[in-house]
């Protein structure tokens, strides 16, 4: 079996750590994996959204391969150790993390670096790295995410936030029972993947905007984003598909 799976459900690609005896921790396989998965993703033109989440009941991924770290002595990760949306790799498209159960260190990486994230009500999340004498400098967005002293609390502790409280503070949207997971996740995706899609890139363009540069220089960029929305073909099929009382028939230009 692959360590990584990649299969559509209409325009949604799901896309799996299948590692479930390992708790999916990422093995270089499975890093591997994942980079060929985003891969295929962004060359997918039938893939509007990504769902990612990891096989089992027990675990989203429980985090670096820790025996074969200790294998391999490694010191420093390099920035590309893992998949990161947005910082080593980029991603236009939006993302959703399906978190099935543990997700710890790396594996809280891959959640935070998701637009959304959908949980179930048994997951738990921790950036543990203080409790093994290891480093999360990829943790360096999570105070853009969850108010700042959350984040220190999450960071300082290294303990495990459960689902609930995970969403109490904004770091998961939704909380679910296990069993309904993956449909969920799936409505979620099919809600977004039906919207236009130019105007969907456009808006988790915009949604970062203000932690990289000051507002007003925000608002310039804002308006650079979405003037070719505004000229495009799709900008104009909104309007007439309303007036004509019939679903829009997007074409993405």
């Amino acid at each position: 079996m692959s360590p990584v799976t990649y299969t559509r459900r209409g325009s949604v690609a799901w896309v799996t750590i299948n590692r479930p005896t390992a708790r999916n921790a990422l093995s270089k396989t499975v890093r591997d994996g994942l980079y060929e998965a985003t891969h295929r993703f962004n060359a997918d033109a039938d893939a509007k959204v990504m769902v990612l989440t990891g096989a089992g009941d027990k675990a989203f991924c429980a985090g670096g391969d820790l025996k074969e770290m200790a294998e391999d002595s490694l010191t420093i990760p390099p920035p590309d150790f893992v998949p990161q949306f947005g910082r080593n790799i980029e991603v236009s498209k939006p993302t959703i993390a399906a978190v099935n159960g543990v997700a710890y260190a790396g594996g809280f990486l891959l959640a935070q670096c998701c637009d959304l994230c959908v949980a179930a009500d048994t997951a738990t999340f921790a950036i543990s790295e203080v409790k093994v004498g290891r480093g999360a400098p990829w943790a360096a967005p999570l105070s853009w995410l969850v108010p700042p002293r959350i984040a220190m609390q999450i960071l300082l502790t290294g303990d495990p936030l459960p689902a609930q409280r995970a969403q109490e503070v904004g770091l998961v949207n939704e909380v679910v029972p296990f069993a309904q997971l993956q449909d969920t996740a799936q409505r979620l995706a099919d809600r977004i993947a039906a919207n236009a899609p130019l105007s969907v890139r456009a808006a988790k363009q915009t949604a970062r905007l203000v932690v990289e540069q000051p507002l007003s220089e925000a608002y310039a960029a804002a308006e650079r984003i979405w003037e070719p929305v505004y000229l495009s073909e799709d900008a104009q099929e909104g309007p007439a598909a309303f007036a004509a009382n019939r679903a829009p028939e997007w074409k993405g230009r």
